[in-house]
């Protein structure tokens, strides 16, 4: 028998949220402990907020909206906010009821870089970390590091010569730049919409881009991300290594290895390494000596070992770029510009 199209509707309709998401959604598990990390850190939320005024966006629907940003690899915040209206998933997640008004995109957007400048963002990232180890999913021991590039939302575009004359236009119409018998460089070059970004290109015969510089530890025995922090893109890898560690020591976590690709065997970084009792699981260069890289180190089977799994870390930037949606980041500069090209 054909069905009916009923174009009045229902004049009232009782929906659960809960009954329409199926037991199996993937989402479940994940909200229950991304709640319980919220819950964790719910104190420090009291002291960004005015206990008068109108009322604001809840921060745990901040930081979980981020989430289902990464989660599902929405483009923007705009388009976020408007799939609140439609997305039943979406706002079942956010704890809101079916004829509760949506967010408002400015808003989210300008509480969201409120919440990055107070540091909030990466105390719900270590508490979710706290739990992953407290399930035994997150070891303490056995770590590597890695970079990527991350480029940013300024096209080549925008770069202009410091203190000089405008560019020439290119005469095609499409605004292009012509650069034609002129070296551009960070030295002598700078973008007008995203300054903080540099000009780098990952190695000989790639393209140079305006990027950041992404940093990532990880966890060999689970491959699960541990620490992460995205500099300026001129700083070193070995020097980023530090700063990621020395926030490990800070937590009372103390590596016994560290494996690394052939950018990190330099002779400063693996004296470092060392002083922190850290055996240094580094590729090495070949005819090249590094003190404290030897066979002493190498002629283990641990060696071996932590060189077959750091290869894994790329499985982190992959879904960060691909997923996450950071093959070109939404944001604009640096939330610590002072301290990304020193050690502490």
């Amino acid at each position: 028998m054909r069905g009916e199209v009923d174009s009045q509707g229902t004049m009232f309709c009782y929906v659960s949220g809960e009954r329409r998401i199926p037991a199996d959604q993937p989402l479940r598990s994940i909200k229950v402990d991304a709640d319980q990390a919220l819950g964790a850190i719910s104190g420090k939320f009291d002291a960004l907020y005015s206990s008068t005024g109108r009322p604001s966006i809840a921060p745990e629907r901040l930081l979980k909206g981020q989430l289902l940003i990464a989660l599902y690899s929405i483009r923007s915040d705009r388009a976020f906010c408007e799939q609140l209206d439609y997305n039943l998933l979406f706002r079942w997640f956010l704890d809101m009821s079916l004829d509760e008004m949506g967010l408002d995109q400015s808003n989210f957007s300008r509480l969201c870089e409120r919440l990055v400048e107070t540091d909030v963002a990466r105390r719900f990232f270590e508490q979710v970390l706290r739990l992953a180890k407290g399930q035994r999913l997150l070891s303490a021991e056995h770590f590597t590091v890695d970079s990527t590039l991350i480029e940013s939302w300024a096209s080549l575009k925008s770069l202009e010569k410091k203190g000089g004359p405008p560019p020439k236009d290119g005469g095609d119409g499409t605004g292009m730049v012509d650069f034609r018998g002129e070296r551009r460089t960070n030295a002598t070059h700078e973008s007008t919409t995203d300054p903080e970004a540099k000009v780098m290109r990952r190695g000989w015969g790639q393209p140079a881009k305006l990027c950041f510089g992404g940093h990532a530890l990880m966890d060999n025995r689970t491959g699960m991300c541990a620490d992460l922090q995205i500099t300026d893109a001129r700083m070193a890898e070995p020097k980023a290594a530090e700063v990621l560690l020395a926030r490990q020591r800070r937590k009372r976590v103390r590596p016994v290895t560290l494996g690394a690709d052939k950018g990190y065997s330099t002779k400063a970084f693996v004296a470092h390494l060392r002083e922190h009792g850290i055996r240094p699981h580094i590729a090495r260069i070949q005819n090249r000596t590094t003190p404290g890289l030897d066979g002493r180190t190498t002629r283990h089977d641990s060696y071996r070992l932590s060189q077959r799994h750091r290869k894994r870390i790329e499985e982190i930037f992959g879904w960060l770029k691909t997923v996450g949606g950071l093959r070109k980041t939404r944001f604009m500069a640096l939330s610590e510009p002072n301290c990304m090209l020193t050690s502490p």
